[in-house]
């Protein structure tokens, strides 16, 4: 493939991928009302697991609720359209791939979606505790929660979580371009302790010790299970 053709391919995957976001969008744009409940769930929960006052979520502005939904349409445009946009990434990179490596697409496509969705789910299990241990420190003062602060703390959680979950993913793809091997990384365990705690403590925005354990036990339960699918499944 030239360089001409090789730019076209690029430019029709982000045109696809592109166009995957913003149907989502659209959808999401819709259903807000459902997505922000769905968002405010760990407030809500935080209130009910112990002494935490939590007060209703409040705009700075008249406009803010607008470019609020407009921003959370973005932000669940992308989740929706993550199978897309991932089938495409690996429909751009197949033509670097041995014929018998090029089977794995929807595997792969399935897996981050699967990672990621469970990186989520483990954030909005750990969050109503983050939050009353957050909100612990304002005692005794009120707290007075405003919405767009609220929401960048959730979807900033969600995106910590969901693409530090994905780093299994992106081992088990250098270990197909044969950058590693299982034996590289069985014998790389504490460094892979280590490295799940920095990179818990640098990704999760609440900056509590429970949140980053939460997110660095699974990092280091899913590296072993990166290592057994490069042995036992690709056989490296």
């Amino acid at each position: 493939m030239s360089v001409i053709e090789h730019l076209d391919e690029l430019r029709f995957r982000l045109i696809v991928s592109i166009a995957a976001v913003v149907g989502g969008s659209i959808v999401a744009y819709i259903l807000y009302p459902s997505i922000l409940g769905i968002l405010r769930a760990p407030l809500d929960e935080a209130g009910r697991i112990g002494d935490v006052t939590v007060t209703d979520l409040y705009l700075p502005g008249i406009t803010t609720g607008f470019v609020l939904r407009i921003k959370v349409s973005a932000f669940a445009g992308i989740v929706f359209g993550l199978p897309v946009v991932l089938f495409q990434l690996w429909r751009f990179v197949t033509p670097g791939l041995e014929p018998q490596e090029k089977r794995y697409a929807i595997p792969f496509v399935a897996s981050a979606v699967g990672l990621f969705a469970l990186g989520a789910f483990v954030a909005f299990q750990i969050m109503p505790v983050g939050i009353e241990f957050l909100l612990g420190f304002v005692e005794p003062a009120k707290p007075l929660i405003q919405l767009p602060e609220y929401l960048n703390f959730v979807i900033l959680m969600i995106l910590a979580f969901g693409i530090s979950f994905e780093f299994p993913l992106l081992l088990v793809f250098l270990a197909l371009a044969g950058v590693i091997t299982s034996r590289t990384l069985a014998t790389r365990r504490r460094l892979a302790v280590l490295m799940a705690f920095i990179v818990a403590a640098v990704a999760t925005p609440s900056g509590d010790p429970l949140s980053q354990t939460v997110m660095a036990l699974p990092l280091y339960i899913l590296y072993e299970a990166s290592i057994l699918v490069i042995r036992f499944v690709l056989k490296r």
